[in-house]
């Protein structure tokens, strides 16, 4: 008894001495959730391109000039497409938020017009019931103030724009050190672990990395295609004007899984309605189609498996990251859960299954080793 006493006042005492280690530790972390989003923000940029890298070195090109050949690449690549296309899109994009105001009076009016015209006999009772029904200011302010908050919560992470833009550029240098001496990284990491999960988790490193990178990959791919579709169409239906702009919009919001189609979709449906009937139409159209393109076609071949995330999950994951890191937050969080899902299904879920299967062929062994024994009883 004594023995047992001791055992569970020890237990109770170790167990309060990690609760109170934990507190100043999430407190840490807390103060610390910055860098430690730079450092996810990085290690999913690593993901992306580690690929390419790593084929660079199957022709015996070293492995720190292949990252520095690889990053030259694509931030030449990027900044020729910005000074390309960037003041257009720019000036497309101030041009759309002057005309969206000015569209949804228009769209206002016509609807207001369509209310009226259905009830002759009584116009003051329409409009009074059409004003209560669409409270247009009201809803101009809930979406402005939605933004706002949206936009504050994303800032909040990386204190404005100008510290955006170091955090991101930072984020570009942390992510080629990562690649350039990763097997050195990981190996140091692996042996602050215990045995066996030095070896453990070091294998996972791997398939997670390729998880991720194939989740960024797909949606950058997806993204792309969908915004030159998207501008093309639009200048085919007479949005010449801001087809460029919201075929970038469509681009950026279409990185967010579910959501994105949908924000990128307003600005336009909004100015098209203000164009008439038929613009309308065609507007809206087009945006079905690239929404069933985007998630029978083009997901499924270039995103395709590389989730492993139940789309239920990925919808978690996405309104979850908006609401504590905004915008940010929506495009971190999905390729993490699709790498957590990775190290769920190794560490827990495969030898979970392994283990019953092994007790269910123990227990049928047992079954058939007795099987003789009780004939012979039974006889």
């Amino acid at each position: 008894m004594n023995r047992i006493s001791e055992q569970r006042l020890t237990f109770s005492t170790s167990s309060l001495i990690v609760l109170i280690a934990a507190v100043p530790l999430l407190i840490l972390l807390w103060q610390l959730k910055g860098l430690i989003l730079l450092v996810l923000i990085s290690i999913v940029l690593a993901s992306a391109i580690a690929p390419i890298v790593e084929w660079a070195e199957r022709y015996r090109v070293p492995r720190w000039l292949a990252v520095v050949l690889v990053y030259l690449t694509l931030i030449s690549a990027i900044v020729g497409t910005i000074l390309l296309v960037g003041p257009t899109i720019f000036e497309q994009i101030e041009r759309l938020i002057r005309q969206i105001p000015l569209s949804l009076r228009s769209v206002v009016a016509y609807a207001e017009a369509w209310v009226m015209n259905l009830n002759d006999t009584r116009p003051e009772l329409a409009g009074e019931l059409f004003n209560q029904v669409l409270d247009v200011q009201a809803l101009t302010r809930w979406a402005i103030r939605s933004s706002q908050q949206l936009l504050v919560r994303s800032y909040g992470v990386t204190t404005g724009i100008l510290g955006g833009v170091f955090s991101l550029i930072l984020s570009i240098f942390l992510s080629g050190y990562m690649l350039a001496d990763s097997r050195t990284l990981i190996k140091n990491l692996a042996r602050l672990l215990p045995q066996p999960w030095d070896d453990r988790v070091a294998a996972q490193v791997a398939p997670v990395s390729y998880r991720i990178g194939s989740y960024i990959r797909g949606r950058l791919i997806v993204s792309a295609i969908l915004s030159v579709i998207t501008t093309t169409g639009l200048s085919f239906l007479g949005l010449s004007d801001f087809a460029l702009g919201l075929g970038a919009i469509a681009g950026v919001t279409n990185l967010i899984p579910f959501l994105g189609p949908i924000l990128g979709a307003i600005p336009a449906v909004v100015v098209a309605a203000s164009q008439g009937g038929w613009t309308f139409l065609w507007v809206m159209l087009l945006y079905v189609v690239l929404q069933n393109l985007e998630t029978y076609v083009l997901d499924p071949l270039l995103v395709g498996s590389s989730v492993g995330v139940h789309p239920l999950y990925q919808l978690l994951a996405v309104l979850g990251g908006t609401q504590v890191l905004g915008i940010i937050g929506a495009l971190i969080v999905p390729p993490w859960i699709a790498g957590g899902a990775v190290v769920l299904e190794n560490l827990y879920l495969r030898p979970k299954l392994m283990a019953e299967r092994r007790s269910q062929g123990r227990k049928s062994d047992r079954s058939f080793e007795e099987s003789p024994v009780e004939t012979a009883l039974q006889r």
